[in-house]
């Protein structure tokens, strides 16, 4: 993805749905594959996708940072995309289903995930995301086998991180969202490429494309210049 091809990806995005953002960075990530497919791929794949997608971009360290829910201290942490993708190489091929108890399960998508987005509180989305995934009103009653299984089938599906507030000891869990934070990044290097444009294009009087064909390299060298 060059600088012109970010620009467009952000532009077609940004007004999307958080998962059509996924979506959209997915058939980035995997420009080989038909993107009329990406939405039944499971979440796995497309979080390990678009963690290589960030390596290539911005690098292997994620800096991140999250607030304590009784306190609001701050906690500022890092992750390696490196060491998430060790799941997914970890993992073995096999089918997008598991066994709980007698009833096949899917291994969810974001097709399934856009079918419980408009869901009012958790447990409902629970008990409507169950009822696909298993084809059975009673999955409920089995929810935390079938997660633990779901889990340990598709384990880039959900990057769950623990944490203890240094504050006041609070103790939460929270899972780390790959999509939203890769969007954010491509949302604040689209706004900073647009930022160069404008001060290029006004001294320089060059069109959007001709600054967008200059590396980074150079184009920061001729900011350095008109900012001097």
């Amino acid at each position: 993805m060059d600088a012109e091809s970010l620009l467009i990806c952000w532009e077609h995005g940004r007004r999307r749905h958080a998962l059509d953002r996924g979506l959209l960075l997915f058939a980035a990530a995997a420009p080989d594959v038909n993107p009329e497919t990406l939405a039944d791929r499971t979440l796995g794949e497309r979080n390990a996708a678009l963690l290589r997608l960030r390596q290539k971009l911005f690098g292997d360290e994620l800096k991140c940072c999250v607030e304590c829910s009784e306190c609001g201290e701050k906690l500022e942490f890092s992750l390696n995309a490196s060491t998430l993708l060790k799941r997914a190489d970890a993992k073995t091929s096999g089918p997008a289903q598991v066994e709980v108890a007698g009833k096949r399960v899917r291994l969810p998508t974001s097709r399934d995930l856009a079918c419980i987005a408009a869901e009012q509180d958790e447990a409902s989305a629970t008990l409507k995301l169950l009822q696909r995934l298993s084809g059975s009103e009673e999955a409920l009653a089995a929810a935390d086998e079938i997660s633990r299984a779901l889990d340990e089938a598709d384990p880039c599906m959900d990057f769950a991180i623990e944490f203890t507030c240094p504050e006041c000891a609070h103790a939460w869990g929270a899972s780390f969202d790959v999509p939203a934070y890769l969007w954010e990044e491509i949302d604040a290097r689209a706004r900073r490429l647009l930022d160069e444009i404008h001060v290029l294009a006004r001294t320089y009087n060059w069109g959007e494309r001709q600054i967008l064909q200059l590396s980074e390299t150079r184009r920061r060298a001729y900011l350095e210049r008109v900012l001097a």
